[in-house]
């Protein structure tokens, strides 16, 4: 399937949904260290012993969300995660960012040393 033709929407049932977000605010509570935002790019950045966890979020949202693209940059110190949502996602993206980034740090860290 052309990446076009990938629908723009979460495969998972409301039970399945709701144990994902509830399990990346808990890897967010461990290891979140700050976020940014351009435009349809959300750059998240976890400590660097997050990495196994960061791979396997990246593995489960990619079975789920195919419409959206990850990237994952390991630093030294960290590992920044880039969630990239298609131009046919616009209109759903603070709603689709919004859940990689909850149970984060707060307001006034969030843009700081991010990736």
């Amino acid at each position: 399937m052309a990446a076009k033709d990938v629908p723009i929407a979460c495969t998972l049932g409301a039970g399945d949904y709701q144990e994902r977000v509830r399990w990346i605010a808990d890897l967010n509570q461990r290891s979140l260290q700050s976020h940014r935002r351009d435009d349809l790019t959300l750059h998240i950045d976890y400590e660097a012993g997050a990495l196994a966890d960061v791979e396997e979020l990246v593995r489960k949202e990619t079975a789920c969300c195919a419409f959206l693209t990850f990237e994952i940059e390991p630093r030294l110190g960290s590992v920044c995660l880039v969630v990239t949502a298609p131009e046919d996602a616009r209109l759903a993206a603070d709603t689709l960012f919004e859940d990689f980034i909850a149970s984060g740090p707060s307001t006034q860290a969030q843009t700081r040393g991010c990736c």
